[in-house]
Formats: C-alpha cells, sequence, structure tokens
C-alpha cells in the first residue's frame, strides 16, 4: 500500500509539471504579446487627461467594446475640451448627461476600421486606395426610430430612408444609415486644390492646421492601441444632424420645406424594424420609413450617399442650397405662382425642378460654386460671400441657407414663360418633347412664338387621353378645312413640325416692327413685319399671326401670337407658278422655261430630283438676267424672244442644267445676316461633279451670290425670301453660270 500511494503521488506531480509546460508553451505561443499596446479604453486611462471622456463612454455603454479586440479610428477629446463644452452648452457634466447624449459623442467619434493619418485623405475604392480625395468616414453613430411628424400632423415612429429612393427601393433593412464625420487633411485639401479659406469658411473659429475634424484640431495623432489608433482632438463633437434634419428643425427654412411635406413625401411602415422596435420596446407602434420621392436628386435624410460603391460616402456628399423663408417667397410669388393661384396649384414638374435647382450631388465647395453643378447641370450662382447667410458642414452634405433662390434656366429663360403659364400646358408638353433643355439654355439666344392651349384647339390640335395610354401620344389633329384626322404619333409628327416653326435658335428677336427672316429650329424660316409673323403654310391660307404681348427671358424673347405658325404642304413649282404666272411678274421668265422644261410635272408641280420634305433654296433671276442668259447662250432663243419651249434635246438640257443650278441642294438661306458660305446646286456636270454657289449673307438683307466664274449676283430684297415647303424663293438681278 505504501508503494501504492507513492506511485501515486508521484505520478499526480509528472502529470501537473506536463500540464504546466503545456499551458506555457500554450501561452508562449498563442498568449498576448508583452510589447501589445493596451486597448483603446486603456490607453485612454493612461494618459491621465480623458477622465471625461471614458466616463462618456462607460455611460453610452461602449467600455466593453474599447476595451476588447476590434478595429477602430476613435477621435479622443479631452478633459478640457469637454469642460469648454460644458460651458458653451450650459451643462454641469458629464453625470447631467444621459446615455444618448454621451453615444452622440462617443459612438460618433468611433470609426469603423483603424486609420492612421497618412491613410484618412485616401478612398477605400472596390479597386484599391485612391489617394487624396477622401474627407470623411462612417462612424459607429446612426439615429434608429426617432419620433417624427407626419403629412397628417401626427408624430409617429419614424426612420430614415437608407437609399435613394429610385421608384422602387429606398430602404435596405440591414443598414443602419450611420452618419459620416468629416475631417481634413493636408493632402485631401491640396489634391482638391483647397485652401484654409475653404475650410474658415465653414469654421471660422478654428484655425487650419493640416489636420481637423470637424471644428476641432488635431492635437496629437497615431496613438496605436490593440484595437485601433486614437487621434486627439480639442473639441467635443457631438453627432452632426443630417440635412433632412437640420431643415426639418430650422424655422428658416419652413417655406421651402413645405414644398417637400406637400409635394414629395411619403410614410410607408416597414415590418421589419416595426417587429424589432416593440420586441424591445413593447407596444404596438408602427414604425414609418420617411420616403423622399425618386424624381429628385437625393433623400436629404440617407447618409449613404449614392451608394454606388460600399465607400463612395467617404469621398463625396451631397450639397443643398436652401433659399431662407424671405427669399422662398418672393420667388414663389413673384416668378412661381405669376399664373398660379397658390403653391397647392403648382404643377409637380415645376415644384421638381425648383427643388432639384437647389440640390447637388456633390460637395460644392465654397471656392468652387462656379464649376460645381448642381442634379439639372447648372452652376452654384450664388455669391459666397453675400448670399449664403448660413453655412454648415452636417452628417450627409454641405449646406448653404441662402438670402436668394438659384434662378434655374427653366424658369428664366424663354421656356420658362410657356412652362410657367398654364394656358401654354399644350405647347409645354411639346417642348419637352425634344427641345426643353436646349431653349432653357441661357448662355445661347432663342426667341419663341407661344401660342396658347386655345389657338391650337382652333388650328385643329387636341390633347385627346383616349388616343394611346402613352402620354407622349395623346395627341388629335382635326384639319379646320376638312380631311382626314390624325392620331397618336401621326399627330404628334405633324404637331413638332409645327412647333419647331415656333423656336427660333441663336437670335433674340425682340423687336417684330421691322421686317426680316429668321431660320426656326426646325430649318424653315418664318417671317414678321408690323408685329405680324407669318409661315409658309400662313401664306398659303393667308392667315398671318398678330403679337399679342412679349415678354423677355435672361436668353431672348417670348412673343405671344394670336395664331398658329403653320408650314406649308404646297409643292415648289406651284410656288414659283404662284409667283411667276403674271405676265408682268419678274418671275416670269424663269417660271416659263420651269413650267415647258423635261424636268417639270404640270399635273402636281413637282419637279425632277427635288424631294419631298428636303431643304432647298431657289435663286430666280429676273426677267433681265433671263434674257443675258439666253445672249449669253445659256438658254435657248435670243434676248427678245426666250425659247421656253425648246424642240432640241441639246436646248432642252441647257434649260434643265440652268434651273438645276439656281437650286441650292438640301440648303435654305434667307437675307437673315447669319449664315454664309459655299453650297452645292442641283446642277451636275458630265463626269457627276456639283455646281457651287457662294453665298454672302454678312450683312442682313443685302444677299450676295457669287457662282463658279466669280460672277456676282445681289438679291432684290423687296421680291425674295418667299416661303415655300421648307424652300425660301429669292428673286436675284444676274444669272448664275455653270
Amino acid at each position: 500500500m505504501r508503494n501504492l500511494s507513492y506511485r501515486l503521488v508521484l505520478l499526480a506531480v509528472l502529470t501537473m509539471l506536463a500540464a504546466g509546460c503545456k499551458k506555457k508553451a500554450w501561452d508562449e505561443y498563442y498568449g498576448r504579446p508583452d510589447n501589445l499596446e493596451p486597448p483603446i479604453y486603456q490607453v485612454l486611462e493612461s494618459k491621465g487627461n480623458f477622465k471625461t471622456l471614458l466616463a462618456a463612454i462607460d455611460k453610452a455603454g461602449y467600455k466593453r467594446t474599447l476595451s476588447g479586440a476590434g478595429y477602430w479610428t476613435f477621435f479622443a477629446p479631452t478633459d478640457s475640451a469637454f469642460d469648454t463644452y460644458f460651458k458653451e452648452n450650459n451643462i454641469s457634466g458629464v453625470a447631467a448627461m444621459d446615455s444618448v447624449a454621451c453615444r452622440k459623442i462617443v459612438n460618433y467619434c468611433l470609426v469603423y476600421n483603424a486609420f492612421k493619418r497618412e491613410r484618412l485623405g485616401d478612398y477605400q475604392a472596390n479597386t484599391g486606395w485612391v489617394p487624396n480625395v477622401a474627407f470623411r468616414r462612417r462612424t459607429a453613430y446612426y439615429e434608429g426610430v426617432y419620433d417624427g411628424v407626419n403629412a397628417d400632423g401626427q408624430t409617429v415612429k419614424m426612420i430614415a430612408s437608407n437609399r435613394n429612393n429610385n421608384g422602387t427601393s429606398y430602404y435596405v433593412d440591414a443598414d443602419y444609415n450611420n452618419k459620416y464625420i468629416p475631417y481634413f487633411v493636408s493632402n485631401f485639401m491640396a489634391g482638391k486644390t483647397l485652401t484654409a479659406a475653404d475650410y474658415n469658411y465653414f469654421y471660422p473659429n478654428t484655425q487650419y492646421t493640416g489636420f481637423n475634424v470637424a471644428n476641432a484640431k488635431v492635437t496629437e495623432q497615431d496613438i496605436a492601441a490593440e484595437n485601433g489608433i486614437v487621434h486627439v482632438i480639442d473639441h467635443v463633437i457631438s453627432a452632426l444632424p443630417g440635412i433632412d434634419e437640420y431643415i426639418t428643425k430650422n424655422p428658416d427654412y419652413s417655406e421651402f420645406k413645405r414644398l417637400f411635406d406637400r409635394y414629395l413625401l411619403a410614410y410607408a411602415i416597414n415590418p421589419t424594424v416595426t417587429n424589432n422596435y416593440r420586441l424591445l420596446h413593447g407596444g404596438n407602434e408602427n414604425v414609418y420609413i420617411k420616403i423622399y420621392a425618386p424624381n429628385i436628386a437625393f433623400s436629404p435624410n440617407n447618409e449613404n450617399f449614392l451608394k454606388m460603391t460600399d465607400n463612395d460616402g467617404q469621398q463625396n456628399c451631397y450639397s443643398m442650397f436652401v433659399p431662407n423663408n424671405a427669399a422662398f417667397t418672393a420667388y414663389l410669388n413673384s416668378v412661381l405662382l405669376e399664373n398660379y393661384a397658390n403653391l397647392e396649384s403648382l404643377p409637380l414638374p415645376v415644384v421638381v425642378d425648383f427643388v432639384n435647382a437647389h440640390m447637388w450631388q456633390t460637395a460644392v465647395w465654397p471656392s468652387q460654386f462656379a464649376t460645381s453643378f448642381n442634379y439639372v447641370g447648372e452652376e452654384a450662382r450664388f455669391n459666397a460671400n453675400t448670399d449664403v447667410v448660413d453655412r454648415k458642414i452636417l452628417s450627409n452634405g454641405f449646406f448653404y441657407g441662402t438670402n436668394k433662390v438659384q434662378e434655374a434656366n427653366v424658369f428664366t429663360s424663354v421656356y420658362g414663360k410657356a412652362y410657367l403659364d398654364p394656358q401654354f400646358s399644350m405647347m409645354t408638353s411639346l417642348l419637352n418633347q425634344e427641345l426643353k433643355f436646349q431653349i432653357s439654355n441661357i448662355h445661347q439666344k432663342f426667341s419663341i412664338f407661344l401660342i396658347n392651349n386655345a389657338t391650337l384647339n382652333a388650328a385643329g390640335f387636341f390633347v385627346d387621353p383616349t388616343v394611346d395610354n402613352n402620354p407622349a401620344l395623346q395627341w388629335r389633329y382635326i384639319p379646320t378645312n376638312g380631311g382626314s384626322h390624325l392620331t397618336g404619333s401621326s399627330a404628334l409628327v405633324r404637331l413638332l413640325r409645327v412647333i419647331n416653326l415656333h423656336v427660333i435658335p441663336g437670335v433674340d428677336l425682340a423687336d417684330l416692327q421691322n421686317g426680316s427672316v429668321a431660320l426656326s429650329y426646325g430649318g424653315e424660316f418664318v417671317k414678321f413685319q408690323n408685329n405680324t409673323v407669318w409661315a409658309a403654310g400662313n401664306l398659303d391660307s393667308s392667315n398671318v399671326a398678330n403679337l399679342v404681348w412679349k415678354k423677355t427671358a435672361k436668353n431672348g424673347t417670348a412673343n405671344n401670337i394670336n395664331r398658329v405658325l403653320n408650314f406649308s404642304e404646297t409643292v415648289i413649282g406651284k410656288h414659283i407658278e404662284k409667283l411667276g404666272t403674271a405676265a408682268g411678274s419678274q418671275h416670269n421668265y424663269f417660271w416659263q422655261f420651269l413650267r415647258n422644261s423635261s424636268i417639270y410635272t404640270a399635273a402636281n408641280g413637282d419637279i425632277l430630283n427635288v424631294a419631298a420634305g428636303t431643304f432647298y433654296t431657289v435663286f430666280v433671276p429676273n426677267n433681265a438676267a433671263i434674257s443675258q442668259a439666253v445672249a449669253d447662250g445659256l438658254l435657248p432663243g435670243t434676248p427678245a424672244a426666250p425659247a421656253f419651249n425648246p424642240a432640241s434635246l441639246a436646248d432642252k438640257e441647257k434649260v434643265n442644267s440652268f434651273i438645276y443650278n439656281h437650286i441650292l441642294n438640301k440648303k435654305t438661306v434667307a437675307t437673315d445676316g447669319i449664315e454664309s458660305g459655299s453650297f452645292e446646286t442641283l446642277y451636275r456636270n458630265n463626269a457627276g461633279e456639283p455646281g457651287g454657289v457662294f453665298v454672302d449673307n454678312s450683312v442682313r438683307n443685302a444677299m450676295v451670290l457669287t457662282d463658279a466664274h466669280s460672277r456676282k449676283s445681289n438679291i432684290i430684297l423687296a421680291q425674295s425670301n418667299f416661303l415655300s415647303n421648307r424652300c425660301v424663293i429669292h428673286l436675284i438681278d444676274n444669272y448664275l453660270k455653270y
């Protein structure tokens, strides 16, 4: 028995020694290295000047997180920073702060992943690091469920959208909509060509040092900890509001906010968040997502930026310029409501365009207003020193409170004179099909002839929702003089050609008294004189339009007229016949040669090789010039008796060549003094080479032609600029030699 006891004792001792050896080996291999820095919480304890912050961390419930494993960046305010914070906010100390207030500081200053200063200016793209473009990082703070007011004025539980509304998606359940914190490091500022002035524009009471976090200076950087990096800051930063929060709580912008409330917000129950909220808090309250409309630039309550890639919020954010109540109300009453009774009667597209003009999907820096373009492609039209009365960098973007509105092109251009007046709603919808953005460009001159709904109806054009489910095709045309009705796309094609006649690019027709011509957007000319206007179709029906009133816009003049400008459906040959039939007409000789030529069809007025729907210019030599051409052997007969109907094929070919050389191919020119150049004629020589004419149109109403033999011809103005079907007919004092 003694030997057995001895053996058992010896075995126990040996077992203990073996176990001790194994534990020692385990600790040596897997144990915490002696030279490893302590976690963030313990690092702050060892420093001795973060007692208030540590107390706030305890109240926020983050001691365990910051004492354990992890990978964080922490912007840590010192005790002296808290002293200033308490004094500025009339707080007796950290004991007077609840856990919510503590989390707004602790969690907002806590950034996911550990970043030394040298990395903070770089963007973590999906493809790798992009240097010198980042100035924000996602924090551990998010707002979650809060008390909000819905469209009916009821206080309900809400949660913000965490995506921009694309029409189908505006919230992702797994995303907490974490806020971002802004910082400003020297490599980023240099990379964006920003200076201290850009920083101090938002933070005038903080010195820019090359490493700032919001309105704080970093006084000590890159302090290593087991679970991340600490940067010491000299100012307490509490969670910044987002744009939605800031506007909602600031009464200075309540009138602008009313646009969102009335037109651009909706509320929908979120079942997942509702269920989680009930499990956590009890009760049966629903949680609603506050949803912004899909047709605006971004959702002001979305903290995630565009989310095209996971971290794109690191390198950009939204911007919004918001007019204060006085500025908004003045513009609303004088511009937007000029032809509407109240805000509620404004069409939704007007509201959307107005709001989008104030929204940027990019950070608009104070020094870069002129080169930062909003959602509709317009620069920030504000003076950073005089027009901005409130400036903030918020958690999801830049906010500028202004004493003026962004004067959007769609309201200040000639387009706006139709757009903001309901009597021109038909014309506006047609302009929207192709021309809205062209004629609302305030950097290019335009004139527009406005025709109201009643005038379009009188011309046979109607909106008819029964025609098609597509609103763009809901048109009906009933000819006023009888004929086939057109609907849908057929009516639209006709309408668009008509509307194009009413838009004049490149010139400001502020004066319709002195007669001239103008080239319309559709390539057809219109004429005006003594405050009357007409196109080719108006000549056919002897119905000219009269000026009713005119309004000046930033890019031209809008002239309201009392009749539709219409195109001609008469072929060019018939118009030449009309001009030349009278024996005393200066167009007569040319007409006589044309009507007897082999290229003319008397029954319908067609000219061979002159295609319907193509643009042409016809230069008609007067009778004396025709006689000279006969004398010079280019036309058959004698000067006293031109052979209008020659017998020989050679003479017939002379006539055809002569006529063709006086028709510009696929080109209309008139005496508007705008376009000069060398243009082809319909004439072709034996080698198939085209004839050509140089048109000098540099002086308005004084066009000069030079033919292939350098011979000059002048327009006879009083009998020129006759409008035909996509054609202009001019009388000239010499012939063009081929």
